[in-house]
């Protein structure tokens, strides 16, 4: 009997004995439930088998959601891992935390703790086995506080006789670098030849999302994301056997859920449906089917969860107090809250990619607000650049082989989306501008605009400000006082940028005088859209702003010069800001150069920036490095 079969027919004995005949009590002076999640890597529920997907092969997958309740709108709360793992991990939104920029490190509150902390305080025994990307200052301390052990050898058996344990298990072969960007010849090794030839999924065994070009070339690449997802489960299968081996299968509560939407092009890193929504299953036995306000057994559920949801309601089952800083709800138990009706997801920085999106859901519609549509939904993020199957689409884009919803991905994106996902679950068709919709543009739009503005987003801030607040106070903190941030004329300049035409130019412009640093980085921001045509009239405003003393305005500015007039003064500027002494002044240049059209004058510059001794081995000089990269490989070099 091969593997999978063998994990099949293991699983199927568990949930017949726990599920449809009395089992034994095993635990029967615990009284708390053991926890166990399961976490996967970079996977969109589109892809599971329980979510309606025929081609996939996800059996323990699909037989948790058999007999569990499966989630049909649960979402990240940011698009990549590490700004997702801190909100999961904090249970405080990335914009509320300062933590949304990838990889970015800033400092939380002493109190914000891993939640994992509260269980402790319970008497769990926590385990994590094994990944740490909580995105926040001070890891090893934060980790140490949170877990009893986290290791790639971690898990419950380590825990005293009878103790209830939460343990966490993170799967990585679905990971992007499964799916996209190792060569093939490594995904072959790692990944196609540890399933059995009978089990792969060839490459036209499924059908092609219409965004990507249905050829020979893109299927072969896509048919990773399959089977990458399939060895994931088996994986999965193996371990829910070791818990039935272990006799816990009957006092253990589980998780199942993957850390944010598909990583592949347009999915991971975007602000949009397919980069937010998650598989989500929670599988109860029937001992503890009391605290499962869905019942039991194949159950279907529509209600919204996002995942600052997790922290307070594993802490309610175990029993905690909810610290005052976790506002998500609680899913299930005694304390149950009341279900939400819309949800505000966020999608900031992705490695060099700098970006910003706030986005609004209620299940059935999309809303997304690009603060940043300069750059196209295909950004130049190298980790996505070196992959064979971004390759490809930049090759068909070049030789015009692909159709109008394809060719979109590489234009500038419009400020807002709007998709009806019912209809439209792959974003086809954007209907901010359609009138039919427009009560439903005004009202996602209005809760877009309450959130921010009482949530208090601190990552309206640029990473720069951000950075510099972080040597005396946190984000999060930095925040709350009015006099440090006024929020609503922040926003007010913000939510001009995109929007087109002589009138929100000439708006923007005036916005350029203003005393507020922030205000005056949002109008320059919002100007590097506008056309060259509307920006003619003020081109002496925007030169005067090339010398203004905060370096973000300046940068933007002067990129604004060059993109629209080839201005000489703003070129020679862009140059200094690439080699500038703060980091992210320097990836704020050379991020515009990258949609800029005449890029030949910097190629030496930004070698030479590349070649730089001061250039370190941090998170942060690692974006720079990446994008002197994408540069030089996919764009500067070209030129030569």
């Amino acid at each position: 009997m091969c593997e999978l079969n063998k994990n099949i027919l293991l699983f199927s004995v568990i949930f017949a004995t726990t599920g449809l005949f009395p089992s034994i009590n095993l635990l029967s002076d615990q009284e708390k439930p053991n926890i166990l999640w399961i976490t996967i890597e970079d996977t969109s529920p589109q892809f599971v088998g329980c979510y309606g997907n025929k081609d996939a092969r996800t059996p323990n997958i699909d037989r948790l959601a058999e007999t569990g309740i499966r989630f049909n709108n649960a979402f990240a709360t940011g698009s990549v891992c590490s700004p997702s793992r801190s909100a999961i991990i904090t249970g405080v939104k990335t914009y509320k935390a300062g933590t949304g920029n990838h990889r970015s490190y800033y400092p939380v509150p002493d109190f914000i703790k891993g939640f994992p902390y509260y269980l402790r305080q319970e008497g769990y025994y926590t385990s994590n086995n094994r990944k740490l990307d909580y995105n926040v200052a001070r890891i090893v301390r934060f980790a140490n506080e949170a877990w009893d052990e986290t290791s790639d050898t971690a898990g419950w058996w380590n825990r005293k006789p009878g103790q209830p344990f939460f343990s966490v298990f993170n799967f990585l072969n679905s990971h992007q670098s499964r799916t996209m960007t190792m060569p093939y010849t490594w995904y072959q090794k790692n990944v196609l030849e540890k399933l059995t030839p009978e089990s792969r999924i060839g490459d036209n065994d499924f059908q092609m999302p219409p965004f990507f070009r249905d050829s020979p070339e893109m299927r072969r690449q896509f048919a990773r994301v399959y089977n990458s997802i399939h060895l994931t489960d088996n994986e999965i299968g193996d371990l829910l056997n070791r818990l039935e081996e272990d006799n816990l299968i009957d006092s253990t509560i589980i998780f199942f859920f993957a850390d944010h939407g598909q990583g592949v092009p347009r999915g991971k890193g975007n602000g949009i449906d397919f980069g937010y929504r998650v598989p989500f299953v929670i599988w109860v036995p029937e001992r503890f089917k009391h605290l499962s306000p869905w019942g039991t057994g194949g159950v279907i559920t529509d209600e919204l969860v996002d995942f600052t949801d997790l922290a307070p309601t594993i802490i309610s089952l175990a029993g905690g107090h909810i610290p005052a800083h976790m506002t998500g709800r609680i899913l299930m138990g005694e304390q149950r809250s009341m279900q939400a009706k819309h949800l505000v997801l966020s999608s900031d920085r992705m490695d060099n990619g700098i970006d910003m999106v706030r986005s609004v859901t209620d299940g059935e519609f999309m809303y997304s607000r690009n603060f940043m549509p300069f750059m196209p939904e295909m950004r130049y993020v190298r980790y996505g650049e070196i992959g064979q199957i971004t390759q490809q689409m930049r090759k068909d884009f070049a030789y015009n082989e692909l159709d109008s919803l394809q060719r979109s991905l590489f234009y500038d994106r419009p400020p807002e989306f709007l998709y009806d996902l019912q209809n439209d679950p792959w974003e086809t068709t954007n209907l901010a501008d359609h009138p039919d919709y427009l009560l439903v543009l005004k009202r996602m739009r209005l809760q877009l605009k309450d959130e921010v503005l009482q949530a208090r987003d601190v990552l309206f801030l640029p990473e720069y400000e951000i950075e510099l607040l972080s040597e005396k106070t946190t984000p999060y903190e930095f925040r709350l006082i009015e006099a440090n941030y006024p929020i609503a004329e922040i926003y007010g300049a913000a939510a001009l940028s995109g929007f087109l035409g002589r009138e929100v130019t000439q708006q923007q412009v005036a916005l350029l005088a203003s005393p507020d640093k922030i205000v005056r980085y949002w109008a320059a921001i919002g100007l590097r859209s506008q056309r060259k045509v509307d920006l003619l009239p003020y081109k002496s405003d925007i030169e005067k702003a090339i010398h203004d003393d905060y370096p973000p305005v300046a940068v933007t500015a002067a990129a604004i010069m060059w993109t629209a007039f080839q201005h000489e003064i703003a070129g020679n500027k862009l140059k200094d800001f690439c080699t500038h002494n703060h980091w992210y002044i320097k990836l704020m240049a050379i991020n515009y150069l990258l949609y800029t059209d005449n890029r030949q004058p910097f190629v030496e510059t930004i070698k030479q920036v590349y070649d730089m001794d001061n250039i370190g081995d941090s998170q942060q000089e690692y974006a720079v490095k990446a994008a002197c990269l994408v540069f030089l490989e996919n764009i500067g070099m070209r030129l030569q």
